[in-house]
């Protein structure tokens, strides 16, 4: 392949394109980004966001448990978060009788702080271009498993070397499918503390109805706190930790922000997708994403039946539920924007010039037939889509779709080994049953796998033959042979379990019933024929070279590469939306508390308020917390380039210091993850002068607000 450009390079954006859009990675800052950051209002330098010899910006920015964003805010390891971000912890350490997602929770000190299983933040250390390394191991003659083989070794022997004996954990990450590669380093915390919550009613205010949409009213966030042994070095929980002193913690502005104001966000995207076909992006609309809209709502709905007639139920699977529903509700936004704005058109354009270039004699024998390539490999596999996301959106909403076949082989083992290995591994295996079924409520688990088998029986497409054998069996209805199923399985419930490892027997397991389902529908999750490899080897090899090949086009033209949950940054302004009658602001790029009060539906399950925040409203008393003009500002909107895993990530103002918490975007760009709007795409953050004045006038948590550094 001809040689490409080196990211140094190419990570810029477009100079044709607005300023707000790209994902940069932090220390290419000081080359790319550093001079139209401070001519746009940065204060700082590119030393003092990233640097590896002192403390800086990036030292505050965590990775929270894998998926979201946080920021230290204190000398003694406080974080902030989104609520939704937390919601899994706070979850699972409530209650009937202590219900911290209905009543919230505020510790009063550190001895109040409530540790959830299994929570931890990541920081991150440095990072490091491996390009040329992994690169010259390989070449375009070889097939693409013994290419993947050779750059995984590689790849292991460079995690291993920057580990420090383990200290680390290190992760090498390909850009641009395989066209570069960079190695970041990271820290890893594992006694993360519940330090407080708001209500619901406040965290979630909304709720799906205002989800991915604007104006919003929602006070999502949520506080923990990190601790470390007396070394100030990560440790399991232990009574004896103590708060982390970290290296660097965010000052917090309460002076307010105006139209044009200079913005900055940085945390950890997820996945974009902007270099996506348009044959992808059409097989998405068409096949994938309505399969997974559709299995999603049919999960939801047989969850919340439950969970309406049981508060015990509705704590236990409030989280596993808010995943479902929240991707349910942005893979539609996903179609219609998709759709609306006709972005494969826009793809299909770009794919027509590459052509004409890959068809020019010098170009020909490398890129000529990537094109063809990558349309032939979805078109082959625009069923599949649909039949995967059918499957996968069982997977999500039903447990017991995985469950036994995950469960099912350590239980085989247990009954095939001895009396002396069976000790061993009992109590292990007690332990997962036990913590598996402790909050699993049959009934519901019950109807919604029904209702999922039904669905994906009906309309799958090529499903797994034993489902549809079982569907030809019970004529498509699996309501009254799941309920039986249960009963008569090993994992229909904890005793049922428990009873087995005292009893053990593998071929119990084998002619389970559940376990039947389960190793079906994931047998054919995995299955991939030799012809689904060869097509899938194929279109990898195609679409790195159509990367290699836009960007040895476009020379003049600079980018950035897609996200992959690496620490990024993006800066834009404080940027209002058109005028929105729906919003009482004076500007629509804020929402005051005056608008929630406005929203409020008394015992409606996303709309009801907690009468203090009334009161608090009526009275006016805002406290130091007010906007210069007397409301209360609530969420606010920035311009610039984020997605899933940004939620939680701070927004900071030009001189660093943090003015919001990112938590969503508006539904009018939600392609954004394949094509970057700069009319619509707006980020949608809570004002953390509204996280303030929760936590000290709604919450009473002077001892919170005592940790803080307050600039006013």
């Amino acid at each position: 392949m001809k040689k490409i450009l080196s990211l140094v390079v190419l990570c810029a954006i477009s100079m044709t394109s607005m300023a707000d859009e790209g994902m940069w990675f932090l220390m290419h800052l000081k080359r790319l980004n550093e001079a139209d950051m401070q001519k746009k209002g940065l204060k700082l330098t590119a030393e003092e966001i990233y640097s590896i010899n002192n403390s800086s910006l990036k030292d505050a920015i965590v990775q929270f448990n894998g998926g979201c964003t946080a920021e230290i805010v204190s000398a003694t390891g406080l974080v902030f978060t989104n609520h939704h971000c937390g919601y899994g912890a706070i979850a699972e350490l409530s209650t009937p009788e202590h219900d911290y997602l209905t009543n919230g929770f505020w510790a009063k000190n550190h001895a109040e702080e409530l540790k959830p299983k299994s929570l931890y933040v990541r920081f991150f250390v440095r990072m490091d271009d491996v390009s040329k390394r992994i690169l010259g191991l390989v070449n375009d003659t070889m097939p693409e498993k013994e290419r993947e083989k050779i750059i995984n070794q590689e790849i292991a022997k460079i995690e291993k070397e920057n580990s420090e004996n383990g200290k680390y954990v290190v992760s090498v990450k390909s850009f641009y499918n395989g066209n570069e590669y960079y190695y970041f380093v990271y820290q890893d915390f594992n006694d993360v503390r519940l330090v407080g919550t708001p209500p619901n009613s406040i965290g979630k205010f909304g709720g799906d109805t205002d989800n991915w949409e604007w104006p919003r009213h929602t006070g999502d966030f949520s506080i923990f706190r990190v601790y470390a042994d007396q070394d100030g070095n990560p440790a399991d929980y232990s009574a004896e930790n103590v708060p982390l002193k970290p290296k660097y913690h965010l000052p917090i502005s309460i002076k307010g922000l105006k139209e044009g104001d200079f913005s900055m966000i940085l945390g950890y995207p997820g996945r974009t997708n902007r270099w996506m076909p348009a044959a992808g992006i059409d097989q998405n609309v068409n096949y994938a994403y309505p399969a997974w809209v559709e299995a999603s709502k049919v999960g939801m709905d047989a969850m919340k039946k439950h969970m309406d007639q049981d508060q015990a139920v509705k704590i236990n699977y409030a989280s596993q539920y808010s995943g479902v529903a929240n991707y349910w509700k942005n893979r539609q936004g996903m179609i219609d924007a998709l759709s609306k704005h006709k972005t494969s058109d826009s793809k299909r354009k770009a794919e027509k010039k590459f052509q004409k270039w890959a068809s020019k004699t010098a170009n020909k024998a490398e890129y000529g037939e990537v094109i063809t390539t990558i349309n032939r490999y979805y078109a082959a596999t625009n069923e599949k889509a649909r039949h995967d996301n059918y499957l996968i959106g069982m997977l999500r909403s039903s447990t017991f779709a995985a469950l036994p076949a995950s469960l099912g082989n350590a239980l085989k083992q247990y009954a095939d080994a001895n009396t002396e290995k069976r000790k061993e591994m009992h109590p292990r295996l007690e332990s997962a049953i036990r913590e598996t079924y402790e909050k699993v409520h049959i009934p519901l688990e019950i109807d919604v796998l029904a209702d999922e088998l039904n669905l994906y029986s009906t309309k799958g497409g090529n499903i797994s033959p034993y489902i549809a054998e079982l569907a030809k069996q019970n004529n498509g209805n699996f309501k009254g042979s799941v309920a039986q199923y249960f009963t008569n399985s090993v994992f229909g419930s904890e005793a049922n379990m428990l009873a087995f490892l005292e009893n053990p027997s593998a071929q119990k397991i084998d002619t389970d019933p559940l376990y039947a389902i389960s190793n079906a529908l994931m047998t054919k999750y995995r299955e991939q024929s030799p012809e689904q490899n060869q097509l899938a080897d194929a279109y990898q090899a195609a679409y790195r070279k159509y990367i290699a090949g836009f960007l040895e086009m476009n020379t003049k033209t600079k980018y950035y590469p897609d996200a992959n949950s690496t620490l990024r940054l993006t800066y834009g302004t404080i940027r209002a939306l058109p005028k929105d009658p729906r919003n009482d602001a004076k500007v629509n790029n804020y929402t005051t508390l005056k608008g929630t009060i406005a929203k409020y539906k008394p015992q409606d399950e996303e709309f009801d308020l907690p009468q203090k925040l009334i009161d608090l409203y009526e009275k006016k008393d805002f406290g130091r917390y007010a906007d210069k003009n007397g409301h209360m500002s609530v969420n606010f909107l920035s311009d610039q380039d984020i997605t899933g895993g940004n939620s939680g990530s701070p927004v900071l103002n030009g001189n660093g210091e943090l003015i919001g918490l990112a938590f969503d975007g508006n539904i009018e760009a939600m392609a954004g993850d394949v094509i970057f709007d700069p009319k619509l795409q707006r980020t949608i953050s809570v004002d953390v002068r509204y996280v303030l004045f929760i936590i000290d006038k709604f919450a009473g948590a002077q001892n919170i607000i005592d940790e803080l550094t307050i600039v006013e």
